[in-house]
């Protein structure tokens, strides 16, 4: 019976330290810290890496929020959670037409750091992204 106290201790320690290991894992550059907190003082966010950018997902007025930021501290997008209700109606349209009987997860929209508007629509683990007047443009694997 010890020897199997003694393997579950090391198992979860073996979690604990991964679990940790992969949160010291992101580095984030200091321009890019404060380019988030230029825009959201004060404001607490969970860091991850994209690609070669970083995105902080946090919450501000009630919003489940996201920024995308590069090492240099350019704001390359922000993406809000909006009801599914909000999403332009060809949007809709087109998700109805071609997801029947999915549901939508959740629906976002993204600023880009150039003002351009974009819609997506989280469905069945993929991402299907729209421009501001519902206007599908791809589909991508969430």
């Amino acid at each position: 019976m010890s020897k199997h106290r003694f393997v579950i201790v090391v198992a979860a320690l073996g979690l604990a330290s991964a679990c940790a290991h992969k949160e010291k894992d992101v580095q984030v550059p200091a321009p890019t810290k404060a380019a988030f907190e230029k825009q959201y003082p004060g404001v607490q966010g969970e860091w991850d890496k994209e690609d070669s950018n970083y995105e902080v997902e946090f919450k501000q007025d009630g919003k489940e929020m996201s920024m995308v930021i590069d090492k240099d501290g350019t704001v390359v997008e922000t993406e809000t959670d909006i009801p599914v209700a909000d999403l332009p109606q060809a949007a809709q349209d087109y998700m109805k037409q071609n997801y029947s009987g999915s549901k939508i997860d959740e629906a976002a929209k993204i600023i880009k750091s150039d003002g351009e508007i974009n819609y997506e629509a989280e469905v069945s683990h993929k991402d299907v992204l729209f421009d501001v007047n519902g206007k599908f443009i791809k589909e991508s694997k969430d």
